[in-house]
């Protein structure tokens, strides 16, 4: 007799291995395979916890081309686990196109929570938790990245709320420039390396803090 199996979405560490559940262990040890963006990444956490699964790639570039291989070997009846290179999957990160795919086959979809960065560094910046707004990445282009901002300060004006950015070491200083731009110099907070040993967190006026961000690591804004 045939029956479904499940894609269980599998949250993992944002930087220190320690920070995964018993239950996300249990899981990535008992499924048929992981699917994951980085091989190496995931390999090494696998290998913290003396797990031994295949692994299949699933990422930003592939994610179509994967989607039918996985659903078949959901209805087939398999257990598939789907992690990220850190915290919880399709925060961010790809995903979403096969969970989409899994629900419109009535394939069941489970979760396993855990870390997100963007929680992580909101319950730490000192800024009000109640009421938040999770840009993710902002849009690569200028005028995008602007408008979008400027639609987020009408936003905020009418239900004051924290505004959460991720954004890479590259473009950090940049991103930095254009909320001045649109803000104003407010008091900003800037989390980097969460969890990991060099953690920082930079709190003040944009103008104050440009030349105290490190360029290394992923990081995490916050106003």
């Amino acid at each position: 007799m045939s029956y479904m199996g499940s894609l269980i979405i599998v949250a993992t560490p944002i930087g220190n291995l320690k920070d995964i559940t018993f239950r996300a262990v249990e899981i990535l040890k008992n499924v048929d395979y992981i699917l994951c963006e980085d091989t190496r990444i995931t390999g090494n956490l696998l290998s913290a916890y003396d797990i031994h699964k295949k692994l299949s790639v699933i990422n930003d570039f592939n994610e179509e081309r994967v989607i039918d291989k996985v659903i078949g070997d959901l209805l087939a009846g398999k257990r598939v686990a789907l992690v990220s290179d850190a915290g919880t999957p399709l925060v961010s990160d790809p995903g979403f196109k096969l969970v989409r795919a899994a629900r419109s086959k009535n394939i069941n979809v489970e979760t396993a929570p855990g870390p997100v960065a963007a929680i992580a560094a909101l319950v730490i910046s000192g800024l009000p938790c109640d009421k938040f707004i999770f840009l993710g990445f902002l849009p690569k282009k200028d005028g995008k990245r602007i408008e979008l901002l400027k639609n987020i300060k009408m936003s905020i004006s009418c239900v004051k709320s924290t505004v959460i950015i991720y954004e890479s070491p590259f473009r950090v200083l940049k991103t930095l420039e254009q909320i001045q731009q649109v803000f104003g110099d407010i008091k900003i907070v800037v989390v980097r390396e969460l969890t990991k040993m060099h953690e920082e967190i930079v709190c003040g006026n944009i103008s104050n803090i440009l030349d105290k961000i490190k360029t290394k690591g992923e990081l995490v804004i916050l106003f």
